[in-house]
Formats: C-alpha cells, structure tokens, sequence
C-alpha cells in the first residue's frame, strides 16, 4: 500500500477551500463557516470565482490568484468544474484534495456516467501525486489542529478516537453524539466513494499517529481487500479497531449499494475477514 503525500491530508499546513460561499443553506458557506471557526492556526485561502470577502477574508477570484500551493484543497464546486480545479492543484503543487462534490450523473445512466468521471479525476490527479478523499463526501476533520473541513458538526472536542465511515449521515451523527457525551476525536473522516483513499490508507495512517488511541469505522463495502487486511492487522496489533458494517440483511445491503455503488458482500466473509484482521 502507499500513504504517499498522505502526511498533507493528515497534518496540513495550509488550506485552500474551492467554492467559498456565504449563500445560505448552500454546502460551500457550511464548509467555509466550520473551517474559518474551527481554530485551525495554518493559512487558509477562499477561492470564488465572484470574488468578495468572507469573515473579513478575501475571497480569490481563481486559484490563479493565491501565490503558493496549499497542502489541502477542498473542493465543493458542481461536478462539471471539478476535473479542470484538480489539474490546476496539481500544477500548483497541492498533493491533496478532499473533493465533496457528487458525480454528474442522473438517470439511468448515473453510475457509467459518475464511475468515468471518477476516472478521469484519477488519471489527473495521478501525475502529479495528488491523493483523493472522497468525492460525495462531507470532509474532513482533525479537532487536535483545529481544522474542519466539513459541512457537518461545527464544534467538535479534540480526543483520542478516530471515526472513518462512508456514511456522511452516521458520521455527523457519531459527532453530535460525541459532542453531547463529551467525547473527542482525533479524525473524523468521510470516505466518500473512495476513488483514492480508501479504508486501507487511512487504516494505515492512523496506525502510526500516535494521538489516535481506538478507531471506530462504519462500513458498507471494502475495495483492495488485500490492502485492508494487511493495514487491519497491523493497526489491530497497536489500538483496538471497532467496525459496524452495513448490509448484513438484504434491505440494508441494497440501502448500501445505492448509496457509494459498492457491493455490500456475503456477511460472513466479512465477519472472518474482520475476526482473522483483530477486529470487533
């Protein structure tokens, strides 16, 4: 496996947040909300294409616009524009990009249509190095640096629990319940449809961070089997890993296939993967 340029999605020093918005109700004024209130001490950089200020923030036109490269992109802008922003981060130099925007698709012809787009996002993404969180994702949140780079839950306490789902709504949930229970949380990670990073990857970093002390995961489906196994042992043998998987009853696996396009699987070979991996 590789956690290649992982270290910028982890622990960033700079964010640059495409698609800044104050439109009320929209996704990209929740995101810049959270992320601006977050108390995140690296540079933060708001890009739209009309201009403006934000919280007393310029607000870039392109990211032409903003003179070094961010380590994290977040992308929120519609489907079409997204392709054509990650080559421009990959030029500039950003080696990481949480993208929430959702594939163009609709109709019948939705999943060809979002499955070739994902591709292509990863053909342009791969020249440059650049790793992948999501897309159709909520963001991304690290409390113990302060930045949340996420449309769900705005205060969030710093903690040794990390929670990785693919599921945007049971990860805000977890958040608010954290919230209410006084319980903190060193990741908070969307997984999207996990067309880069995927349970493997982040089994892994988390494995070395040294602040995470259990990991809690909300699983539908597991891409690069043989990926997961092996970060799974390993990060087994260090901090308990708990994981609810979804799907184990027909009504639920067909909830979970039409919600990421992944395949729910047989319960039971899921359930030895995870017994033979150290998992609860």
């Amino acid at each position: 496996m590789s956690t290649r340029n992982l270290d910028k999605l982890m622990a960033p020093k700079s964010v640059v947040a495409i698609g800044a918005s104050e439109r009320p109700g929209s996704v990209g004024a929740a995101v810049t909300r959270n992320l601006l209130a977050g108390g995140f001490k690296g540079e933060i950089h708001l890009v739209n294409r009309k201009g403006g200020e934000i919280g007393g923030r310029p607000v870039w036109r392109s990211l032409s616009d903003v003179l070094s490269p961010a380590d994290l992109a977040v992308v929120m802008t519609p489907a079409p524009t997204v392709p054509g922003i990650l080559r421009e981060l990959g030029e500039k130099g950003t080696k990481a990009a949480v993208i929430i925007s959702a594939g163009p698709g609709a109709g019948a012809a939705a999943d060809r249509e979002n499955a070739e787009w994902r591709t292509r996002l990863l053909r342009i993404a791969e020249p440059h190095l650049m790793r992948i969180l999501g897309p159709n994702c909520i963001g991304y949140v690290v409390p113990p640096i302060g930045l949340n780079a996420s449309f769900g839950p705005a205060r969030i306490k710093p903690g040794r629990l990390a929670a990785i789902a693919q599921s945007g709504a049971v990860l805000a949930a977890l958040a608010d319940w954290g919230s209410a229970q006084g319980i903190g949380f060193s990741h908070i990670v969307s997984m999207g449809e996990m067309s880069d990073v995927d349970f493997g990857d982040m089994l892994d970093m988390v494995a070395r961070d040294y602040e995470t002390r259990a990991v809690l995961m909300y699983v539908e489906g597991v891409t690069e089997a043989r990926k997961f196994m092996s970060a799974a042992r390993s990060v087994a043998r260090l901090k308990p890993v708990i994981v609810l998987k979804a799907g184990r009853h027909a009504a639920a696996a067909q909830a979970a296939a039409s919600h990421t396009g992944a395949m729910a699987g047989s319960p039971a070979v899921y359930e030895a993967a995870f017994a033979r991996a150290g998992l609860v």
